[in-house]
């Protein structure tokens, strides 16, 4: 009798493909309205994805209460008492990766401290859910997003951008950070940090996809 092979399928990214920095830029473009859907879409890109890339979960389920006011930090760190830029700090509480009692937290800072609050402001939002549901009519509902409505959200807006949506998912937005933080030679730590991966291994990923187009060994021979 044949003998058949038990070994599992490798298991691919979540993700086809990251929405690096360039295909936000072109997301936020297809949102670029001033109806309430659009001020909300691109509050949710531009919050995933300078946070670290959070996940649709954590984006669906994130409250104005876990939003506390930073003091301004400096436009460049090598000149503190020069320009200064807002800053926001999100309070993960409970995620994948930290404990339900866990002080980890991620920043804001610069442009996504403003895209935030010009949402809350429109939407009159100063507590409870931070995304929320808007019906046909453009009337914003009580309900929170699903992490299903993020992801959907997001594909909208890749077709909208002249984009295949099969391509991309909202995890596109957590790959995405990783890939775009190794492209502009930030430490992995650093990333780490933004972005709460505890496994070097997997954020390591990203990286290692990253530096390969961007380094010598391939370009022995060009």
């Amino acid at each position: 009798s044949r003998l058949s092979c038990s070994c599992a399928r490798p298991r691919g990214r979540k993700s086809k493909k990251a929405v690096t920095a360039d295909i936000l830029t072109a997301l936020v473009k297809a949102c670029g309205g001033d109806r309430l859907v659009d001020v909300r879409d691109r509050a949710i890109l531009i919050t995933a994805f300078a946070s670290g890339g959070r996940r649709r979960s954590e984006i669906s389920a994130l409250r104005v209460e876990q939003i506390v006011e930073e003091e301004p930090v400096p436009t460049d760190p090598k000149a503190p008492h020069g320009e200064k830029l807002p800053c926001l700090s999100i309070r993960l509480g409970r995620t994948k990766t930290t404990q339900a009692d866990s002080d980890a937290f991620v920043l804001l800072i610069g442009r996504p401290v403003r895209v935030l609050r010009e949402w809350l402001e429109h939407a009159n939002i100063s507590e409870g859910a931070v995304f929320r549901g808007i019906d046909r009519w453009g009337n914003l509902e009580k309900r929170a997003l699903t992490p299903q409505a993020v992801n959907l959200i997001l594909k909208r807006r890749i077709a909208e951008a002249g984009l295949d949506p099969q391509a991309f998912s909202a995890h596109g937005l957590r790959s995405g950070y990783l890939t775009e933080t190794a492209r502009r030679g930030i430490p992995l730590p650093e990333a780490m940090q933004q972005s709460q991966h505890h496994s070097v291994q997997q954020a390591s990923n990203y990286y290692n996809d990253a530096e390969r187009t961007l380094g010598r060994a391939a370009r022995v021979i060009i």
